[in-house]
């Protein structure tokens, strides 16, 4: 079996569609697709336009595992609106020109054939060092706990401050950020935002969607607040964010 490479889209552009073709993860929810804030940040923008931060871990020459990253400069906090606000702000900053000081990663994912590996620690660390070699001063997550689904009801504060008996955090997700150095910082209690018409609901889950209130749907980790009557819903997912060291090159 050959060796594991890391490397980035801008040492090997030739590999863009397939560290893209990457799957996500087994259930993970497809009504994510309706964020609108995503589309500023979809893979072949950022591919063309950050290739140094888009990390690729090959198996020979097939990529396996991919970190996403774009750069912004901060505004002196982590702000509650994680995701969307990161995708926001370097959208910003690269059309006005501002010099970026901060990584925010979007998305970590490995195929679901060779997960359960280690692998997204090693994606982790090569996502620090391209940070650094970008000269960027900090790597920051707003971290998706794809188990929280589970207890959606859960405020996610309550969630992410559980630990197991060695004081890592109960959640493996997380854990396996704290694992690889990552510190937990803060709730980004609106992180991601999608609303859209019921019959988009309705497609991306299958669910009817009749009631107005709230719905428990798969793969959320929070519930979807529904109205009937003016034909739409709206979800509010909260991430967590972790910042993870930088060392400068």
């Amino acid at each position: 079996m050959a060796p594991e490479v890391l490397t980035t889209l801008a040492r090997r552009p030739d590999l863009a569609e397939a560290v893209y073709a990457i799957p996500y993860p087994p259930g993970s929810p497809s009504f994510m697709a309706g964020s609108l804030t995503s589309l500023l940040v979809r893979g072949r923008r950022v591919a063309r336009r950050w290739p140094h931060l888009v990390v690729a871990l090959l198996d020979g020459d097939q990529p396996i595992a991919r970190g996403i990253m774009v750069p912004f400069r901060g505004r002196g906090t982590l702000p509650a609106r994680g995701w969307d606000e990161v995708a926001v702000w370097a959208a910003e900053d690269a059309l006005d020109d501002v010099a970026a000081d901060t990584a925010g990663a979007l998305e970590i994912a490995v195929h679901p054939e060779h997960q359960g590996r280690g692998h997204a620690g090693t994606v982790l660390a090569a996502m620090r060092d391209a940070a650094a070699a970008a000269g960027l001063g900090s790597l920051v997550i707003p971290v998706r706990p794809p188990d929280k689904a589970a207890v959606p009801s859960k405020p996610m504060r309550e969630y992410a401050a559980e630990t197991r008996a060695d004081g890592l955090p109960a959640d493996r997700w997380l854990r396996t950020h704290v694992r690889a150095g990552g510190r937990v910082e803060a709730i980004a209690p609106c992180s991601a935002t999608v609303q859209a018409p019921l019959a988009d609901w309705r497609r991306w889950t299958g669910l009817p969607f009749d009631q107005d209130g709230v719905a428990t749907v798969p793969g959320a980790l929070a519930p979807v607040f529904v109205s009937v009557a003016e034909d739409f819903a709206v979800y509010v997912e909260p991430n967590v964010w972790v910042s993870h060291p930088v060392v400068s090159v």
